[in-house]
């Protein structure tokens, strides 16, 4: 009995590995005195889109370098698909490298080469006939939509088409990850809504996993299934996006996110104090059915006072509702907030006290 339990959790193990494509546990890298990465853990699973925000200097840069070997961990451990990069000599990286497509910020296309020549050149680098490596290449500039553009050059493609190209050119070798690295940065966002709708495509098609390096949540918004926030080289927070976006735990995740969810007009948060005044300003967040339900009619009938309804939305992620609100509740009741915070959170809201609006009539 032992035995079969012994190998049935061995067994279980395994095929749990065998849905990572990345496992990093407990990775560091410091350059001098300055840590880089402080212990990163976390995992990518088979077919996940997983993004990775942080500001300029959190770390991203150097873990991405980490993944594709390009830089050598000091310490931990880099699994892609279950083998540990961190133990390999530069010779056998190479076969590994090639199960990691990358796309950059900046392109990288070599302005001498044709599109398709362009795509075809990592197949050219590994040796394959011509022939091969052309039918890949149409094969690939017909998936990202630019089978027109096979015999021009860069130099006359749009920045949108040109990351087309370098997103063929990452999957020549049907790569088992595709690392994007702030991949649509230097692009406009009508161009950068079409470069993430591709990449999910690609993801449904080829059931790729793809990891994105990015400081702009929008992105992560429009495509990731999880995010993972770095902040002076460390994770500091990590979830479902909808759920992050709803409830953020650290303050970097909510300073991020501060462009994109709805915030107090600077007219009203100028003029909140600490001292009592005729109002009280609510922050209220929500997601799921409560964040398009009848939550405020329900609050109304069980607090009747006159709530006002400040500023707030309701946005959808990942098919979840996630709502954001401001609310005035008056302050001739010294209890009242309180009561009406104890309200929402019974019903999973988070809530939270900004301050008395002295100037509201």
């Amino acid at each position: 009995m032992n035995s079969l339990v012994s190998t049935t959790a061995i067994e279980a193990q395994s095929q749990a590995a065998s849905e990572e494509v990345v496992r990093l546990t407990d990775v560091k890298r410091r350059f001098g005195t300055t840590s880089a990465l402080d212990g990163i853990s976390l995992t990518v699973k088979r077919g996940e889109i997983l993004g990775i925000i942080g500001r300029s200097g959190a770390g991203k840069s150097t873990l991405i370098r980490c993944l594709n070997g390009l830089e050598r961990a000091d310490s931990g451990e880099i699994l892609i698909e279950g083998r540990d990069i961190t133990e390999l000599s530069e010779q056998d990286l190479q076969p590994l490298r090639r199960r990691i497509g990358m796309i950059f910020q900046h392109f990288n296309l070599l302005s001498a080469k044709t599109v398709e020549e362009n795509v075809a050149l990592p197949l050219k680098i590994e040796g394959l006939a011509k022939g091969e490596r052309l039918k890949r290449a149409h094969e690939l500039l017909e998936l990202v939509g630019l089978a027109d553009k096979a015999k021009a050059y860069p130099a006359s493609l749009s920045g949108g088409q040109k990351q087309r190209v370098g997103i063929a050119r990452a999957l020549t070798a049907r790569p088992a990850l595709l690392l994007s690295d702030e991949a649509t940065s230097a692009l406009d966002p009508e161009t950068t809504r079409s470069i993430l709708a591709l990449l999910k495509d690609i993801n449904r098609k080829l059931g790729l996993t793809i990891l994105l390096i990015t400081h702009e949540m929008e992105v992560v918004r429009g495509i990731a299934d999880r995010v993972a926030v770095i902040d002076a080289g460390r994770i500091v927070e990590e979830g479902q996006v909808w759920s992050v976006f709803a409830n953020p735990q650290a303050e970097i995740t909510g300073s991020l996110l501060g462009g994109i969810r709805p915030q107090l007009p600077e007219h009203i948060a100028g003029r909140l104090s600490a001292a009592a005044g005729s109002e009280a300003i609510l922050s209220v967040d929500l997601a799921g059915p409560q964040a398009q339900g009848a939550l405020f009619a329900e609050l109304s009938a069980a607090l009747p006072h006159s709530f006002r309804l400040v500023h707030g939305g309701i946005d959808h992620i990942q098919n979840q509702p996630v709502a954001r609100f401001f609310i005035a509740v008056p302050a001739r009741d010294p209890a009242l907030a309180g009561k009406v915070e104890q309200f929402l959170t019974a019903r999973s809201a988070r809530v939270e006290v900004l301050g008395y609006d002295t100037d509201h009539a």
